[in-house]
């Protein structure tokens, strides 16, 4: 894709959203049953549609007996497209059209249907709404790019899901949770408010954000590469009209893609499960082939075991300025924290992490953190010691 750090940074995060994507993919499938697509065909005539133009998607498993009128919507992660030429290398895979889409896929973690291991949401409305804009669901061009045939379009696709729901029920909600998995778990931060604003206001309404806290940090070079991506992210998709306009009213627009700007606003609960090492964050943020060009850094971001010395004073360095920036970002705020020490990406959608052999903190496992801070059993604040201090994080670290 060029030589520029910008396209260098794209290839890298593209590359590694879609591995991990395909790893989570595989972990749900094997954990779960089979839930058939609905593809959302009256969305076009808003002009909600994929890169590609074709009508955006979703998987629904209905709620049953006490979780009938409670609603759990999940929104896939898969990256972002900064550039033209990026979303193009999406617009004809499962990243950018409905056509290309698995007719089924499994649930399990957050969406699973099994009690033993999803106590508190298992009998929800549980729904997985599909990524096929690039943008975190918030772009929207009304012009089509006539050379490439491209969409920007993800904030009305975001906005036909989610009144197709609320015409199927969810307008009565009694409980509802947004939550997403990384670009997903941006997704789930940057729509919160929105989401909450229209659900009936007796609804007990909380979001959860999984591998999405992506922040505004420096690379190894002291540059900031995430700055730039994300900005053309903004720039592309013309998000700035759909991204909070607490954030966007008090700085430059196209910061209001990091979370730890919005949050200082939000109005509704959140609930961050996040590894201070995230492995996408590590890759890309930390140390993006734009800053690493000799591939010094290869073998440690793919493994902290391998990195040197000075590398893994980096990568706690990096921990550093995340846990600044929760901190900073959150501030009083009414919220939920899992943080471990774990070198991974996205914790809630296999049962494994979820709530098998996966990480604990506080002896406590993901799963029940968020449903006891849900139903407000108790409150879940919890940040790990440094790595490599949390033995529970090994069943996953081959999974990052």
């Amino acid at each position: 894709m060029g030589g520029s750090p910008r396209s260098s940074f794209s290839s890298s995060a593209c590359f590694w959203a879609c591995l991990l994507a395909a790893a989570i993919q595989l972990l749900v499938t094997v954990n779960g049953g089979s839930i058939p697509i609905t593809i959302l065909h009256s969305a076009k005539a808003r002009g909600a549609v994929c890169l590609d133009g074709s009508p955006p998607a979703y998987h629904m498993e209905k709620g049953s007996g006490s979780g009938a009128n409670n609603w759990l919507v999940h929104i896939e992660g898969g990256g972002w497209c900064d550039d033209i030429e990026s979303c193009v290398s999406r617009k004809d895979t499962y990243k950018g059209s409905s056509l290309k889409m698995d007719k089924t896929i499994g649930f399990s973690g957050i969406l699973g249907s099994k009690q033993a291991s999803n106590p508190d949401f298992y009998n929800w409305n549980r729904i997985k709404i599909k990524y096929c804009d690039g943008s975190s669901f918030t772009g929207d061009v009304e012009a089509v790019d006539p050379k490439t045939g491209l969409y920007f379009r993800g904030e009305r696709i975001w906005r036909a899901v989610i009144d197709d729901l609320l015409a199927q029920g969810m307008k009565t909600a009694q409980n509802a949770i947004l939550s997403g998995c990384s670009a997903g778990g941006l997704a789930a931060i940057l729509h919160c408010d929105k989401f909450k604003a229209l659900l009936p206001p007796t609804a007990r309404v909380k979001c959860v954000s999984d591998a999405g806290f992506f922040i505004h940090g420096n690379d190894i070079t002291g540059g900031r590469a995430i700055e730039k991506f994300f900005g053309g992210v903004v720039n592309t998709h013309g998000s700035t009209k759909n991204l909070p306009a607490s954030c966007t009213s008090r700085m430059r627009p196209d910061l209001c893609f990091f979370p730890q700007y919005v949050a200082q606003t939000m109005r509704t609960p959140l609930f961050l499960i996040n590894a201070a090492y995230d492995s996408w964050q590590i890759k890309n943020v930390l140390a993006p082939t734009s800053a690493d060009k000799k591939g010094a850094w290869k073998s440690c971001k793919l493994d902290l075991k391998k990195c040197s010395d000075s590398q893994l004073q980096a990568v706690q360095g990096f921990r550093t300025q995340f846990l600044s920036a929760i901190n900073t970002g959150l501030g009083n705020s009414s919220k939920g924290l899992f943080i471990n020490s774990c070198h991974a990406h996205c914790q809630s959608g296999s049962q494994l992490t979820w709530a098998g052999k996966g990480p604990i903190l506080a002896n406590t496992r993901i799963g029940k953190a968020v449903g006891d801070w849900f139903n407000e059993r108790s409150s879940f604040e919890k940040i790990d010691c440094p790595y490599p201090c949390n033995p529970t994080c090994v069943n996953i670290d081959s999974e990052s």
